[in-house]
């Protein structure tokens, strides 16, 4: 039996500089957990799996407002394996996440990796609204089968407007059903994993990023707007990690570098 399930956020000022969660409720294999967070202004979501999740045919989905100027952090406890389930009539299992960041918010969603299990069949879209003043941080990995299995079939889609325009709208296919090529040279050449971050802040429309490689298997590609996209591939989960970790500090110091330098003038 598939399940169908939909956990709910919300986060907002709380009126003494830090934020609040007014709402936080979770749905079947999404439980969503307030965690500590190093940083007073900002609040912390961690998402906590309860049950194996999600199976082919489960419909799951997540749905995150930072209102204006909120801040907020979600992460993941563990990875989120995509399985295969005995009888589903052939049903793909959806993941929709949709995020709204509000003037002066920022949301950092940093999940684990997502791994596409032998037989399994996901489609993952996630929906992203910016205001113009919003800054997001979001961090994308996929592992493309276990230890020593083949993948599953996996398609990913990620949307983002600011400002009600758009920003990004990039689908990727792997596995069985996927065109022609998917883990041929011209796009994977062979690696088992892949991921991106994406970097959106105000501060960029003043310092744009050239485009550029971060080293073999990583590029950083500037936006049309305040925006950065470093997309990488590596042969596991252990070296993807390290590579956006790398890029991730290097964008970080250079906005750090940017904000003192604007306090200094």
């Amino acid at each position: 039996m598939s399940v169908h399930a939909t956990a709910r956020l919300r986060a907002e000022p709380d009126g003494r500089g830090a934020t609040a969660l007014p709402l936080l409720e979770s749905a079947g294999p999404l439980a969503l957990r307030r965690t500590r967070s190093p940083l007073p202004e900002r609040a912390r979501v961690t998402v906590v799996g309860a049950m194996s999740a999600p199976l082919n045919g489960d419909r799951l989905a997540i749905e995150a407002e930072v209102t204006d100027g909120a801040r907020l952090t979600v992460d993941a406890a563990a990875a989120t394996v995509a399985l295969p389930a005995p009888r589903t009539d052939g049903e793909p299992s959806t993941y929709d996440i949709h995020l709204t960041v509000g003037e002066r918010a920022t949301l950092h969603w940093l999940p684990e990796q997502l791994v596409s299990a032998h037989g399994s069949d996901l489609h993952q879209a996630t929906r992203i609204e910016l205001a113009s003043t919003a800054s997001l941080l979001l961090r994308e990995e996929q592992i493309l089968g276990r230890h020593g299995e083949p993948t599953g079939a996996l398609t990913t889609r990620l949307t983002v407007h600011r400002a009600g325009r758009p920003l990004l709208d990039q689908q990727l296919s792997y596995g069985p059903g996927a065109p022609g090529g998917w883990d041929g040279p011209a796009v994977l050449g062979g690696h088992r994993a892949v991921g991106q971050l994406l970097l959106a802040d105000p501060s960029f429309e003043d310092a744009p990023h050239p485009a550029r490689l971060l080293g073999p298997t990583a590029a950083l590609t500037p936006l049309a707007g305040p925006a950065v996209l470093v997309t990488a591939v590596a042969a596991d989960a252990r070296l993807l990690r390290a590579v956006l970790d790398e890029a991730l500090h290097e964008l970080l110091d250079g906005l750090k570098a940017g904000a003192d330098s604007d306090r200094v003038r």
